[in-house]
């Protein structure tokens, strides 16, 4: 009974990134800057598309968690996608770090 305890523990732990920062970062590159500008200087290429650097103006960047692993509904086209929570996490750390405050 341990040693299967012992193994979901291992399953259930997520895993903390070194970088979450980072994380999110190529997060963005790879999946969000064909529309969005996303660094603290970019401006979006789709002019419907907020940059990320003003969206803690609309929201509290700490409340975004529960859209972004659900699916956000915006006033643009955007594809979907799915976000592990580990990859919600470092999105959440990399929007607030480049926020224009």
């Amino acid at each position: 009974m341990m040693r299967y305890l012992a193994a979901a523990l291992v399953v259930l732990a997520a895993p903390v990134s070194a970088d979450p920062i980072g994380d999110g970062s190529a997060l963005v590159q790879e999946n969000c800057a064909r529309c969005h500008g996303v660094t603290a200087e970019d401006h979006s290429p789709n002019p419907r598309a907020i940059p990320f650097r003003f969206l803690g103006r609309l929201y509290p960047i700490e409340s975004l968690g529960e859209a972004l692993a659900e699916g956000i509904m915006v006033s643009h086209e955007m594809p979907e996608f799915v976000l592990e929570h580990d990859e919600v996490l470092a999105l959440i750390a990399y929007l607030d770090s480049i926020q224009v405050r």
